[in-house]
């Protein structure tokens, strides 16, 4: 059996377009089922070897998947089909779509767990935290506001030069601590994008042999200086301003604000938050 599993409150109204296109491509013996209504990992327990499983959806989606479900145990070939607004994890996944599809089996095993007030949560793409997180706030905010697509570009200079206070950091990667004055970006990174085609690290490849992640900080800066460097980050150029970006790679991160600020996973905000840990 072939199996479907999206999400009926989706904003983004062209999932129904792809499920529709997909139901073609697999023929008969396809079940349609909404994560609003059932038992994810009920579902999984149910499927054998000879079952098929697609994920529609975006970022969001897949986050909820691998956090609803024991990524590291599917039954059978399970798909990931994106239809989202952002869309990081199939940028990032590029060279591996097949006919539409990728293949995530042993994508989503062993995934890093980030730590945030108390409660773990894996992450597919990335912890995001800075003004980042202020764009996903903000974002949350206006789509309660109207069905309009929501322009994450508009919101981050409005916050870079009015709205989003750049606080002092602490980031310990592999227990090396350093102290950074006005943090816009403390993000740490299983793949490349974040934000909807952001190459925040460009140089991250989730399949390295020795599993590091990215840490970036973009720190320092004034508004004028961080709002001419920002736009570099959808080609991956921000990094050469070394005097304001530091990259650093590990297996174990920390990182503290002075200040509570949005924190977002996978496109998930979590609101009010002092500070982060990463794991492998």
């Amino acid at each position: 059996m072939k199996y479907i599993l999206f999400n009926s409150k989706s904003r983004n109204g062209s999932s129904n377009e792809v499920i529709d296109q997909l139901v073609k491509k697999l023929g008969d013996d396809v079940v349609k089922c909404d994560v609003l209504s059932i038992d994810k990992q009920e579902l999984v327990n149910r499927l054998n070897s000879n079952d098929e499983l697609n994920i529609v959806g975006g970022d969001g989606t897949l986050n909820h998947f691998v956090n609803d479900v024991d990524t590291d145990n599917l039954p059978c070939d399970t798909y990931f089909v994106a239809s989202g607004t952002g869309n990081d994890f199939q940028n990032d996944m590029k060279d591996y779509i097949v006919d539409g599809r990728i293949k995530i089996n042993e994508v989503v095993k062993n995934l890093p767990v980030v730590t945030v007030k108390g409660k773990d949560y894996k992450f597919i793409n990335g912890v995001g935290y800075g003004i980042d997180g202020y764009c996903c706030q903000e974002g949350d905010r206006l789509q309660a506001l109207s069905d309009k697509p929501v322009n994450y570009t508009s919101i981050a200079i409005k916050g870079l030069l009015f709205k989003y206070k750049a606080p002092n950091a602490v980031v310990t990667v592999d227990g090396v601590s350093k102290e950074y004055k006005r943090t816009w970006l403390a993000p740490t990174m299983k793949g490349k994008y974040y934000g909807g085609g952001m190459i925040v690290a460009p140089e991250q490849d989730r399949f390295n042999k020795d599993r590091l992640l990215t840490n970036v900080v973009m720190h320092k800066s004034g508004k004028i200086k961080t709002l001419m460097v920002f736009p570099g980050i959808f080609k991956g150029e921000h990094v050469k301003h070394t005097e304001m970006v530091e990259v650093r790679t590990g297996k174990e991160f920390h990182v503290k604000f002075d200040i509570p600020t949005a924190l977002q996973i996978d496109g998930e905000t979590i609101l009010d938050v002092l500070e982060y840990s990463v794991h492998i």
